[in-house]
């Protein structure tokens, strides 16, 4: 993989070293990338979002979904099976997993469900309202600044 040179960046922008800083992550990350489970990421709406993944054979106990920080973590580890049985094939995988997402700022997990053998996680953009565009009105000498419109982009 390439190295890339984050140098300019750093030169006209402030706050953005988080971003650099998983840049330099996902590329080391690429090739090392488990395949398992399989999973799709959605666009839902403008800001919402849901990943569905493929975990056939585990139940809501087996799994565990973590958010810290700006990581979504998704652990599946399948409890020991206590019957006799003798497999001639066994082509349905239940290895344990653990699969993260790297989440964006003000983007939260709003719920989770398991159904038909898919684990669907919803989540949500949330943009604070301090950060929503809003316009200014100019004022002459001696008046204060008013908010005339405070509106979502």
């Amino acid at each position: 993989m390439r190295q890339f040179d984050l140098t300019p960046l750093y030169r006209s922008t402030i706050g953005f070293d988080r971003l650099g800083s998983l840049l330099d992550h996902l590329g080391s990350f690429e090739n090392d990338a488990p395949s398992y489970p399989p999973y799709n990421i959605e666009r839902v709406a403008e800001n919402q979002y849901r990943i569905s993944m493929a975990v056939a054979g585990f139940s809501e106990r087996d799994l565990n979904i973590e958010v810290k920080e700006h990581a979504l973590s998704v652990r599946g580890e399948k409890q020991e099976e206590t019957d006799d049985t003798t497999f001639l094939h066994r082509g349905i995988a239940a290895r344990s997993f653990e699969r993260r997402f790297q989440l964006a700022d003000h983007v939260e997990v709003t719920g989770a469900k398991l159904e038909n053998g898919l684990l669907h996680i919803d989540l949500k953009r949330e943009i604070p309202e301090a950060m929503k565009p809003r316009t200014i009105e100019i004022t002459t000498k001696g008046e204060s600044p008013k908010v005339i419109d405070s509106q979502a982009a």
